[in-house]
Formats: structure tokens, sequence, C-alpha cells
């Protein structure tokens, strides 16, 4: 490359100060890293480099005299965030400004451009300094759809020396426009979702559980107010047993596919085979010197009497075992034992004389 004297002497001194570019790189990174953990921000993508000396070189041979030393060079380390939501671009910013000086003047917010073909360099541009002092160095912000279109623009070669005729620039809007949308899109989608769980937590905690539609999240909250404790620790008292807490939200598929719609439908589910559950329980667990029960206990005997009393018999024991313990033939064995057990009881008794 054909250099002047001054950009000579500035390429020198990238030279000397290279190292240091390196662990001042290195540094901005690993704290940047840690204050997305501590605030649980999770980011799809985390950059970091030092200018190579090619690069710094050309860029020299073509504005070489704008910079009176090497520190006018705001870009010899560049850092890039990639967030997956637009509103979290804001959040990995105010993060910087604690963890950073911000050179304002040179920093720049390029989503308030609002060119209609520069989706993908809608970044947000901050020239930062670490606390301690040192060069300064680039941090861009920018979510993943915005990332994935500024990297189709430089392979299409959309913004290089080529002139690139109107029909195709028309195009490339068009795009840019929709997956500017998108970006805005995906968060607002993220906030109304959001909105709508505390909504629905709020009255799982209110005990309006008939306005809840069940659904993971919402059994999971629900679980929280141990609905079915009072069941477990009956049954449990039968051999003075040892209640051990495992997950319950694999009985979530057996409700749903009981025709359960909402956290209401739930409780009353339980309410109304409780004390049929605790008969078939007792019948079982009296012939057996069990004392440890898993805290499943309670709902998988209240699907086993919804099961009978629906007059599943065998087959739709067998398929509740399936969904339990995964499908096995020896889950006809324990739906033919169960049969056995439950023929006798009261409410077996009742289903025969209708």
């Amino acid at each position: 490359m054909n250099l002047d004297s001054h950009s000579e002497m500035l390429l020198r001194q990238f030279r000397e100060l290279r190292p240091s570019l390196q662990q001042i790189a290195d540094e901005a990174c690993r704290l940047l890293q840690n204050a997305l953990s501590e605030q649980g921000i999770y980011i799809t993508a985390m950059e970091h480099r030092v200018k190579t000396e090619k690069s710094l070189a050309g860029k020299l041979e073509l504005k070489g005299a704008k910079y009176r030393d090497i520190n006018d060079i705001t870009d010899l380390i560049g850092l890039r965030v990639i967030t997956f939501y637009s509103d979290e671009v804001d959040k990995v910013a105010a993060l910087a400004k604690r963890i950073f000086d911000i050179d304002w003047q040179e920093s720049v917010d390029k989503r308030k451009l609002h060119q209609l073909d520069a989706f993908g360099y809608n970044s947000l541009h901050y020239i930062c300094r670490l606390k301690t002092g040192g060069p300064r160095f680039e941090l861009q912000m920018r979510t993943a759809l915005q990332h994935v279109w500024s990297t189709i623009e430089h392979d299409t070669g959309y913004k290089g020396d080529v002139k690139i005729p109107s029909e195709y620039k028309r195009q490339f809007s068009r795009l840019a426009g929709m997956m500017e949308l998108m970006d805005d899109e995906f968060s607002r989608l993220r906030t109304v979702l959001t909105d709508y769980r505390r909504q629905m937590l709020a009255l799982v905690k209110s005990g309006k559980l008939d306005d809840v539609p069940l659904s993971q999240e919402t059994f999971r909250s629900y679980l929280e107010l141990q609905p079915f404790d009072r069941l477990n620790h009956r049954i449990a008292a039968v051999n003075q047993a040892e209640i051990f807490p495992v997950s319950m939200m694999s009985y979530l598929p057996v409700l749903e596919s009981f025709g359960l719609e909402t956290l209401g439908d739930v409780q009353r589910f339980i309410d109304e085979n409780s004390d049929d559950a605790y008969q078939l329980a007792l019948s079982h667990l009296a012939i057996t010197d069990l004392d440890i029960l898993s805290s499943n206990t309670a709902p998988q005997y209240l699907c086993l009497v919804n099961v009978l009393k629906q007059d599943g018999g065998r087959d739709g024991l067998k398929s509740l075992y399936d969904i339990i313990n995964g499908e096995n033939d020896t889950n006809y064995m324990l739906a033919d034992l169960m049969i056995e057990q439950a023929k006798n009881l009261p409410f077996m008794h009742k289903l025969n004389l209708r």
C-alpha cells in the first residue's frame, strides 16, 4: 500500500500498542460478560477483536491525514454484542454506561437514522474507555436479525463499489422493512406474553383458578400451592411413610388428556376424586410395608380413579401407565393388578349399579 510518512508513523504506533490493545479487548469483554451474567441478560453472541495491521493500513491509505496520532482512531478495538430482542439492546447499553466511560460525542445511535434500506446498520455504537483509562474502543450492539441482515448485505455485495440497479435496491428496501417489522414484533410479542404470564400467576395466587388456562407454566405455579399435599399426607399415614419430593409436571399431559382446561377444572378434579383415590391407595398400600412414598403418589391415584370411573378399563389404565412410566407391556400387568384391587371399592360398586 502507498502510505505517506504520517500514516507509516501511525502504523508503527499501532505495532507498539497492539499487545496492550489485546489486553484491553479481553478485559472489556470480561467486564461486559460478567455484567450481563449478573443481570440475567441472555445474549446470542459476543465478539471482540483487535484490528489487523492490514485492515488498519487500508484505512490509513484512504484517510490517514484525518488522525493526529493512533489514539484518534476509535475502532482499533471492536466489541459486538448480539441480542435476541431489540429492547435488550437498550439493556446492554445501560450496562455499558455503568462499567465503561462513554465518549458521547463519538458515539452514535444508528437506529434513529431511519433510512429505509439501512436495517442491517441500525446498530447502537458506543465509543468506550475502561474506567482505568487506556485507548478507546468501539462497542456495537445489535439484534440477531440486524446482524443476519448485515451479513446478507455484505455477502451479496449490496454495499460494495458496483452500482446496484434501482429495481434491486427496491427489493432490498422491501425486505429490510419486513425484517425491521419482524424485529419489532418479536419484542412486542415477548412483552405481551410476559404480561400475560404475570396476569395468570396473579390469578393463581388470588385463587381465581377458573380464569387460568391449564398450561405448563400455570400448572407449575399451581403446584407451588401444594394442591396434592393433603391427599399425600393422608395416604402416607397408612404406613406412617415419609414423602419424598419429586416433580409432578409429568402429570400435566395426563390431566390434559382428561379434558381439563383450567386450573379450576384441576381443583375440582382433586376435590371430587380425593376420597376414592384414598380408598384405592389404602387397598393397595395396606398390604405393603412401604415407608417412603413419592410426592406424585396423590396425582397417580387420582388419575387411576378417574380412568376407572370413566370405565376406561384395562386399556385405559395401560394408556395411563404408558404416559407415566413410558410405554411398556408390563403396564398391562399393573393395569390388571389395579382393577383387581379396585373391584370391591365403594366407587366401583356404585359404577356397577348404574
